[in-house]
């Protein structure tokens, strides 16, 4: 989990099995969307989105949340297998702290830091 906050929306989609380094995997493949509201301050306040994509190996996508249920920041929420990616939406007025390209670690690396 990005942030500590609340589940506004889960949104499954079903969908075809891209590679999911492909572009279009974004807008094909089968994904879930979550609207995430988080904790604290109002510049959060246009929320943030994950989605997870399904790959060409995976083509299944677990996850674990529910509507208006409370999340901690690291918190796993489910999982995407061989090849699969996830996207992350911030607001704008975060300060992005990863390069493009660099590898993450879900739950590990920082990946960007709002404002106070």
């Amino acid at each position: 989990m990005p942030c500590s906050g609340r589940v506004e929306a889960l949104a499954y989609r079903p969908g075809k099995f891209f590679n999911a380094s492909f572009d279009k995997a974004s807008v094909e493949n089968e994904r879930m969307s979550i609207r995430l509201r988080a904790e604290g301050n109002s510049t959060r306040s246009a929320g943030i989105g994950v989605v997870q994509i399904a790959g060409l190996v995976a083509r299944r996508i677990e996850c674990d949340l529910e509507e208006g249920q409370s999340v901690c920041r690291g918190d796993r929420f489910g999982i995407i297998r061989f090849g699969s990616r996830l996207e992350l939406f911030l607001p704008p007025d975060v300060r992005i702290l990863v390069r493009g390209g660099q590898a993450v670690k879900a739950g590990e690396t920082a990946v960007a830091e709002f404002p106070c």
